[in-house]
């Protein structure tokens, strides 16, 4: 990379990464369900082994997203399905039967309920004997963590520094809210659960992994899904989870770029760019703003999102693969 690409690269922080606007969680006993996610056009599919089926499924439903995962055409769709809590009777089986005959087919492993980095490293050690045993690439799976707990809360930053297979961290409200004994968790939950949002969104950034907001319960309300999701997407968030495709327009909208911010994005870097080289500027006056190395950061997120979400063509040597 030649040196002022180099520069670049450092000043934004510039790494290789999945979109993850989206992640679509869908019941793992349900076929149909799990068809129509992984047609959907959501950046990542979750089939879920967790709470959405009943106990008396658990152990049927792995064969389910087996059967899902190796037949189902996701394009460009992230592929991916959560575990049992690493402390329940589940998680183990979860992990071993769904990989061994299927984990060519999976990007991601969602570890639920974390509270400590040797959940994570639990499921990675895993994930490496049976690699190893069944000739998968070391690694290529990776692991995101839910958030739900206090105790998951105050240990975020060393869960998400917990392993090179970390992706990203999850703020699960639900669990959150009756871990905490809060009153609900329906209404005004930015208001309500600002804090814990805005530590998982630093937690994650202090580790260079992804930060994905909660979901909206009211599934059926898109005009509050869009407004969690404009606010999520101020807050730092990279994207949001959805329990139904009709939420996949709104949280899209909020978290990919619109064309006059790419066209800013791109003149803010093309004009720091030539006054670096031209003037030895570090901070310049563009229109009625100041732009400096701190502005670089959020304009090149807005360019590699609209890169990897195919806005734009063209390859900015800032931006990274």
């Amino acid at each position: 990379m030649p040196a002022m690409e180099q520069r670049f690269a450092q000043l934004t922080v510039a790494r290789p990464f999945e979109v993850r606007r989206s992640e679509l969680t869908c019941p793992g006993h349900s076929a149909k369900m799990m068809q129509k996610a992984a047609g959907s056009g959501a950046d990542e599919v979750i089939f879920d082994l967790e709470d959405a089926v009943a106990v008396s499924m658990k152990t049927a439903a792995r064969a389910s997203v087996v059967e899902a995962l190796n037949t189902l055409v996701f394009g460009n769709t992230v592929r991916a399905f959560r575990v049992n809590g690493v402390r329940t009777a589940w998680c183990y089986r979860d992990v071993v039967e769904v990989i061994e005959a299927a984990g060519k087919n999976v990007d991601v492993v969602v570890i639920p309920k974390v509270e400590s980095p040797d959940e994570v490293r639990f499921v990675d050690h895993l994930l490496s004997g049976i690699e190893q045993a069944n000739g998968l690439a070391p690694g290529r799976i990776k692991l995101e963590a839910l958030i739900e707990s206090a105790r998951g809360l105050l240990a975020a930053r060393e869960i998400a520094e917990s392993n090179p297979r970390m992706a990203s961290l999850i703020f699960g409200i639900a669990d959150y809210a009756g871990d905490v004994g809060a009153k609900g968790f329906v209404d005004q939950p930015y208001a309500a659960f600002h804090y814990p949002r805005a530590h998982v969104v630093a937690a994650a950034r202090a580790a260079g992994i992804a930060a994905i907001d909660a979901v909206t319960v009211q599934f059926k309300d898109l005009a509050r899904v869009a407004q969690d999701a404009n606010d999520g997407a101020q807050l730092g968030f990279d994207g949001k989870w959805a329990i139904h495709p009709s939420h996949l327009a709104p949280i899209h909208a909020a978290y990919t770029p619109t064309r006059a911010e790419i066209d800013r994005a791109r003149q803010v870097m093309d004009a720091y760019a030539k006054a670096d080289v031209q003037q030895g500027l570090g901070a310049i006056v563009l229109g009625d703003e100041m732009v400096d190395a701190a502005s670089l950061r959020v304009e090149w997120k807005k360019l590699a999102v609209a890169r990897k979400a195919g806005l734009v063509d063209e390859h900015f040597a800032w931006i990274g693969a």
